[in-house]
């Protein structure tokens, strides 16, 4: 840890944002500096979470080397490789700032997207998600059909056994309030792409307050989820999360209750 916490502490970040990567290094040196420049140019105080999700190329020194160049950028770095909802968990519970974003490294979600989502927290919503499925959302580079079709499919069954009126789960491209944060993600265990099922199935049972707002999004080649391998892995997934926070909503009104 740096030697100057307390002036750090002093002054807590207005937003963090985390950034998962695992082999990145293709976009990061796009990326990184078009997020940094656009928190520099519209909040005083921010941080920049990058974490290395057990990477065997060279995006940490990418991400070393913004860092020594801005105090604001910091790596967090790991091995073995865990998984893109491990990645998100281990930076969020360490983000700082009142809000905080997590962003998709391809910036599919342009970071300029940020106010709108912005615009529901100060409304008074505890989370707001970026989503291609809502009326309003401009897909200005489509995924192949095939995804589409699947991606609907799924979001029904997703609908049904967690996440009821949520449309699209997994842009991502999150914002929260950081009490909000920590409470959800403290409580999620899920490391692979069904993370955001999970973080909102728990965030909805928590009593949060959730908002859909529509971006513009940009389908970026190079995805790293594989459509029958982790559809298989993902339904699973959804079993698991809805049976492991079954009785979540009774015990916090319990906490809740308590004197």
């Amino acid at each position: 840890m740096s030697h100057n916490t307390t002036t750090s502490e002093a002054a807590s970040p207005s937003i963090s944002v985390v950034v998962p990567a695992y082999n990145e290094e293709s976009r990061l040196n796009d990326t990184l500096p078009v997020i940094y420049a656009y928190l520099r140019e519209h909040f005083p105080q921010f941080e920049l979470l990058v974490v290395d999700d057990g990477s065997t190329d060279c995006t940490p020194s990418i991400v070393q080397e913004c860092a020594r160049q801005h105090p604001e950028v910091r790596l967090i770095s790991y091995q073995p490789n865990r998984g893109k909802g491990h990645a998100v968990r281990t930076g969020v519970l360490q983000a700082r700032g009142e809000w905080v974003l997590f962003s998709d490294a391809d910036l599919a979600t342009p970071i300029e997207e940020l106010p709108n989502l912005a615009a529901k927290v100060r409304e008074g919503y505890d989370i707001a998600i970026a989503s291609r499925a809502v009326r309003g959302a401009r897909l200005v580079i489509r995924q192949p059909w095939y995804r589409e079709f699947a991606g609907r499919t799924f979001n029904l069954m997703v609908q049904l056994l967690a996440v009821p009126g949520i449309h699209d789960t997994q842009c991502g491209f999150k914002l929260f309030r950081q009490e909000a944060a920590r409470e959800v993600f403290s409580r999620c265990e899920e490391n692979g792409f069904s993370f955001d099922i999970e973080v909102l199935h728990v965030a909805l049972r928590l009593g949060y307050r959730v908002a859909e707002v529509p971006v513009h999004w940009m389908h970026r080649e190079g995805s790293k989820v594989r459509l029958l391998r982790d559809a298989v892995r993902m339904f699973g997934a959804l079993l698991r999360v809805s049976r492991r926070h079954h009785a979540l909503r009774a015990i916090v009104q319990e906490q809740r209750q308590a004197p």
